[in-house]
């Protein structure tokens, strides 16, 4: 049996099963915002794989362009490997079919063309200009399909005097000035901005203390870390009430946020020397439903076993057709009307090729034979 035929064959069984191309889905119910939406996926790595991973969660038809060979960068990215499968690929590409195409030749830009006339969006990573050359720029790909919504992500935008820098996270940190203000610590600038564009300030590094907030930071614990946070005066007088330190709240150099600011070092001293007596646990059980916000510093471990966590449903586990049972994590936005479920697992490279060629643009089974003799395309061994 050849591949085309095989293919066809799974389609047959599929369409026999109630399974529709319209909406992507057997039977009815728990239709998702986006059913019957495609989206024509050429991002590698990271930003553009995630970004599309979020449309196929709530429904989207996600069609994702592969180098036949090697595929996404992130398919060589570890370990750790499950199996031969890079678990960094397999974190942000579920719910997609993967076609491999040979960009650089003529007929594989001609079938990103196609596809693009039967899609309704396409999401690019490349560097500026890059698609361009290759005859898909966005003039090209609107002269031929007008109606589509074409998204680009790059590191510094489409034009400028850094447009054709790749851009990584941790480069985009460094040079944003977000590395020199946390080191290690994620944040983002917003009031840190302000006050060196409004009010002429530097930043400097302050580890998980906060420059305009006192007390705003990690304590060390008898056995861990806890953050807590007094956003007012109100929450400051909380604070001191459950470390048993009361005065502290009547005391003149800590009376307003502004003077526990002035004097930040003697007072996280007294506070830090406090939180150091007891375990984690015990000061999350005092804290609990004091409207104080706090909250450990989980390990990874620790933080997919918070309650909340799992209340909602914030690990998929699928199987995969090489790797085996796998989990990642799920899409932290909720929606009232529909349930994230049944989440297809990341692609194999090349594995729905033939499928796509011939369900969205009607190819031929002879045709498509001929591409994937040519090299332009390749398809995964069906089972």
């Amino acid at each position: 049996m050849s591949l085309v035929s095989g293919a066809r064959t799974l389609l047959r069984r599929r369409a026999a099963a109630g399974w529709s191309r319209a909406c992507g889905q057997r039977g009815a119910g728990n239709v998702k915002p986006l059913e019957g939406i495609k989206v024509l996926d050429l991002t590698r790595v990271l930003a553009g794989p995630f970004a599309t991973m979020i449309l196929g969660d709530l429904g989207a038809e996600i069609i994702k362009v592969e180098r036949p060979g090697s595929g996404d960068e992130t398919r060589a990215w570890g370990p750790p490997f499950v199996g031969t499968e890079s678990v960094y690929f397999l974190s942000v590409n579920r719910n997609k079919k993967s076609i491999a195409v040979n960009l650089k030749s003529s007929h594989g830009v001609r079938i990103i063309k196609d596809l693009a006339s039967v899609c309704d969006v396409l999401i690019e990573n490349y560097v500026p200009g890059k698609l361009a050359e290759m005859g898909l720029g966005y003039t090209d790909i609107e002269a031929i399909a007008p109606h589509i919504v074409y998204c680009s992500i790059s590191g510094y935008g489409q034009t400028g005097p850094m447009s054709l820098r790749a851009g990584y996270d941790s480069v985009a940190c460094a040079v944003s000035g977000l590395m020199h203000i946390t080191g290690p610590q994620v944040a983002c600038l917003t009031h840190v901005a302000a006050n060196y564009l409004t009010g002429g300030r530097e930043a400097k590094r302050w580890g998980t203390a906060h420059e305009s907030i006192v007390p705003y930071q990690a304590f060390k614990t008898k056995d861990g870390y806890l953050v807590v946070g007094a956003g007012n005066d109100q929450q400051f007088a909380i604070v001191c009430k459950i470390l048993s330190l009361p005065a502290l709240s009547d005391d003149q150099r800590y009376k307003t946020n502004k003077l526990r600011v002035q004097n930040r070092r003697e007072l996280i001293n007294v506070l830090s020397a406090r939180f150091s007596e007891k375990t984690t646990e015990d000061w999350l059980q005092l804290f609990e439903g004091s409207g104080v916000p706090y909250g450990p510093i989980n390990s990874i471990q620790k933080a997919f076993s918070e309650p909340q966590v799992i209340h909602n449903d914030l690990i998929l586990e699928m199987d995969h057709p090489t790797a085996g049972s796998i989990a990642v994590p799920g899409p932290a936005v909720r929606f009232s009307d529909f349930k994230i479920s049944n989440p297809k697992p990341p692609p194999l490279i090349g594995q729905h090729t033939v499928e796509v060629l011939m369900t969205l643009l009607g190819y031929s089974e002879s045709f498509i034979n001929e591409l994937i003799a040519a090299g332009t395309v390749t398809q995964h061994e069906l089972d």
